[in-house]
């Protein structure tokens, strides 16, 4: 146990580090966008770039509704974050700076838990080579920035893995309570309660007393959805704020084979291709949505049907606006396709290996370069 954590730890501080080193650079080298998307006023940014940058986009709303409450088109913000946000500033002041840090110490101490959880729950079924590669997988990819920002990403993370670890443990009760906090954090946790059914029928025969328990998971989400009926007159504000974030969503549902259309034939021969960050940003929504619905496919049956499930259900929900905007972001939390990533690294040869991840690592190095100084991501 002494050994896991001490792995658990030193991954996560040589990811620190290496995040911190990227966002000194990017200062240094990628120009400023513009005065929006830096978590308060261009002038705290330009005075702390290495804080504010950590609050951007969304950052902005979380920390926004944490101090003031909801506004209009904040709704497709869940609430369970800002509320941590809301609580853990309280023991330091109500300035906006330390609703910031407050996010910052939130996701960071959220990632460790998920890292530490993500281990044990690989450990169920693989061995220690594969486990630890699964870790280190999540940490190189090239969103994994995210996990450090003022974003759900890492709190969903822990509660997701964890939840499914107390659920292989037969801690069903547990489990669906964490898994109820998921389904507060953001809108894909709703998820875990086919997986689960799956993983009971699949796995063993439930007793009643437990399928009872997993009726909690929706709890998190229907208390968010009876808040909008009660403010904001009915749960359709939450799809139309999320509509209108970015032009290639649309109103409406969309099949999964027209989104691939869109790109293909829309999207990507309109490019401008001189301006650098947004054919990066497309190319790696297009090339994100294509890796993870391959491995979803090629999956199939080797890896628990629950883990399964969790993946085609957490992959096929963002697109249905019709577009891969955010996937590479919604990607890291689909924590099943890197236990079946690193199984597959592991039979690889070390020089390919290696390849990859020097790839991944100047990917994360542009991306979340981009992402500090006002370039929108995902």
């Amino acid at each position: 146990m002494k050994k896991d954590i001490q792995f658990i730890l030193k991954s996560y501080l040589f990811w620190r580090f290496g995040t911190i080193i990227i966002a000194v650079l990017s200062v240094r080298l990628v120009p400023l966008l513009g005065e929006n998307f830096f978590g308060g006023k261009l002038v705290n940014y330009l005075n702390n770039p290495l804080v504010w940058g950590w609050s951007n986009f969304d950052g902005e709303h979380f920390t926004s509704i944490a101090l003031y409450g909801y506004k209009n088109l904040q709704q497709f913000y869940f609430p369970l974050y800002p509320l941590l946000i809301r609580f853990v500033s309280a023991l330091f002041g109500q300035e906006l700076i330390n609703y910031v840090w407050s996010g910052i110490f939130i996701s960071n101490i959220a990632l460790l838990l998920a890292l530490f959880g993500l281990y044990k729950l690989a450990r169920l079924d693989y061995s220690e080579k594969i486990s630890k590669l699964t870790v280190i997988l999540i940490l190189f990819f090239p969103t994994s920035f995210y996990f450090g920002a003022v974003y759900t990403e890492s709190l969903f993370l822990a509660l997701a893995v964890w939840s499914f670890y107390l659920f292989r443990k037969n801690e069903f009760l547990l489990a669906s309570i964490l898994a109820m906090f998921a389904s507060g954090s953001r809108a894909v946790g709703i998820t875990l309660l086919p997986a689960f059914l799956i993983g009971m029928f699949v796995n063993q025969k439930p007793l009643k007393r437990d399928l009872l328990s997993l009726f909690l998971i929706p709890i998190g989400l229907l208390s968010y959805i009876y808040y909008l009926i009660i403010n904001w007159g009915g749960p359709i504000k939450l799809y139309r704020a999320y509509t209108l974030f970015g032009e290639q969503r649309a109103d409406h549902v969309v099949l999964l084979p027209q989104v691939f259309y869109r790109y293909i034939v829309k999207i990507i021969p309109n490019l401008t291709w001189d301006y650098f960050p947004f054919v990066f940003t497309v190319l790696l929504e297009m090339a994100t949505g294509t890796l993870f619905l391959y491995l979803i496919i090629i999956s199939i049956r080797k890896i628990r049907w629950d883990y399964w499930i969790f993946s085609v259900l957490g992959y096929l929900i963002p697109t249905i606006s019709g577009s891969f905007s955010s996937m590479p972001r919604y990607v890291i939390l689909l924590f099943p396709m890197f236990f079946f990533l690193a199984q597959t690294f592991s039979k690889m040869k070390k020089s390919l290996v290696v390849g990859i991840f020097v790839v991944m690592s100047i990917i994360l190095f542009i991306a979340q370069s981009l992402f500090l100084r006002g370039y929108f991501i995902s």
